[in-house]
């Protein structure tokens, strides 16, 4: 009898990429968390980890081929955000670039546009509010916020949102700033900080959550200022 054999069936990615260290940092939580989470197996999807430049020139291609290459079903970009003292889930990405820095490449461009003639802004496809609920439920400090800057952190989430309005409709993404690590602000006197361990722990439940949640939660979480 001649037996037939079943191919394994390859799962489903999800993508989340995390920046190189900048102004003069020597570590970025964002590039860490993406690294421990590389190869992990959450709801079902083979994670990949992966870094993108801190640059305004380079960083979207840099998405660009990572998207091409694995086709993941959902992407979660990530980023630090020093000074800030929960997990940050963005919900808006402006069509602007407004360095108060320069980047790595020590470009600092001054009011452009993240990409000429498109919307002036885009919202998050992810389930911020059940990822919200999920992270309060597991005692991490976190919190919706309405804006993710105008340094490389939010080209790179407006340029995602686009690309998936326009090229990827079936994609979801979005964007999650994280506090810094404890010894990067034992150089800041009074910042807040956040253990990797925590921060890892956060991504991944927010990960699972938005991976299992096509109807996001509705409750009041906004600010008012």
């Amino acid at each position: 009898m001649k037996r037939t054999s079943k191919k394994k069936t390859a799962l489903p990615t999800a993508l989340i990429t995390g920046f190189a260290p900048f102004a003069g940092e020597a570590i970025n939580p964002s590039l860490e968390i993406a690294r421990a989470l590389d190869g992990e197996t959450i709801a079902g999807h083979r994670i990949v980890g992966a870094e993108l430049p801190t640059e305004f020139a380079r960083s979207l291609r840099a998405l660009d081929a990572l998207i091409a290459k694995h086709r993941p079903s959902l992407v979660l970009a990530l980023g630090q955000a020093g000074g800030r003292s929960e997990i940050s889930l963005e919900r808006v990405a402006i069509n602007l670039v407004d360095a108060r820095i320069a980047d790595n490449a020590g470009a600092q461009p001054v009011d452009a546009p993240v990409v000429e003639n498109a919307p002036n802004a885009y919202f998050s496809t992810l389930p911020l509010k059940a990822m919200l609920t999920r992270l309060h439920d597991a005692g991490i400090p976190a919190a919706l916020s309405h804006s993710a800057g105008t340094f490389v952190c939010n080209q790179v989430f407006f340029g995602l949102v686009h690309r998936l309005a326009t090229q990827y409709p079936r994609t979801r993404g979005g964007f999650v700033h994280v506090p810094y690590l404890p010894q990067q602000a034992a150089r800041f006197a009074n910042a807040p900080s956040m253990a990797l361990e925590t921060m890892i722990e956060a991504v991944r439940l927010g990960l699972e959550t938005a991976l299992t949640t096509r109807d996001d939660l509705h409750f009041a979480a906004g600010t008012t200022h």
